[in-house]
């Protein structure tokens, strides 16, 4: 019984590590990505904007096998791997987490952006006249009035990182303990014919998923009556 439990808790865990470290990562990162598009004036924004949006559309095999690469012996995730006398970047958890976040950024930069584009203009001039610096207007003004934006983007992409399967598989493989999160975890159970585990993890994750959309709705409700 203790194995089966281990067999289950395990990926579990993993993968509350690896979306809470790739949210983190992608906040940090995403912000000021979301902040240039929401702002700048250059006419390449746009092109910018589909290069990060592009994880929604391209099939998870074909952005696994470019993170394959990237991560790969032969690519900078083995240059970077050797620094600490590793081979490459693939199979192990720090390149989960690399490719949760290139795969899920979209899902907390478009939030975010979407959040700084409905401040608009105003408040920033009022804060200009106040004699607010632009960067103490951006940590005074514009982050607290984008903060719905924040937690939507939190949420987006810590599920859809919960979620990931393709591009995990591919880069990370089946190592129990390092790179076996919940959904490859699903898939090898069904593999094997262990249904009850499988089904475990399967309705943990789909009583997941309704939280999130339940969450999503209501910050969408709130959002909407703020802006009233």
């Amino acid at each position: 019984m203790g194995g089966i439990s281990n067999e289950i808790w395990q990926p579990i865990r993993l993968t509350i590590e690896l979306a809470a470290l790739t949210t983190a990562i992608l906040l940090i990162v995403g912000t000021p990505i979301a902040w240039w598009l929401a702002r700048s004036k250059a006419s390449w924004k746009e092109a910018v904007a589909a290069v990060v949006a592009l994880p929604l559309v391209l099939p998870p095999t074909v952005l696994g096998f470019y993170l394959l690469v990237v991560l790969g012996p032969d690519g900078p995730g083995g240059a970077l791997a050797g620094l600490w006398g590793g081979r490459t970047l693939a199979f192990t958890f720090e390149g989960l987490v690399f490719g949760s976040v290139i795969y899920s950024m979209p899902f907390v930069v478009q939030p975010i952006r979407n959040a700084f584009d409905a401040i608009g203009d105003r408040p920033l001039e009022v804060a200009a006249t106040l004699r607010a610096s632009p960067t103490r207007a951006f940590w005074t003004v514009a982050i607290p009035l984008a903060r719905p934006g924040f937690l939507a983007g939190a949420v987006l992409g810590f599920a859809h990182t919960v979620g990931e399967f393709g591009i995990v598989l591919m880069i990370g493989g089946n190592i129990p303990g390092k790179t076996k999160v919940l959904s490859v975890a699903i898939f090898d159970f069904v593999e094997t014919s262990q249904w009850r585990e499988a089904n475990i993890l399967a309705a943990g994750m789909a009583a997941f998923a309704f939280v999130v959309i339940l969450t999503m709705m209501l910050l969408e409700k709130r959002t909407a009556r703020i802006n009233r």
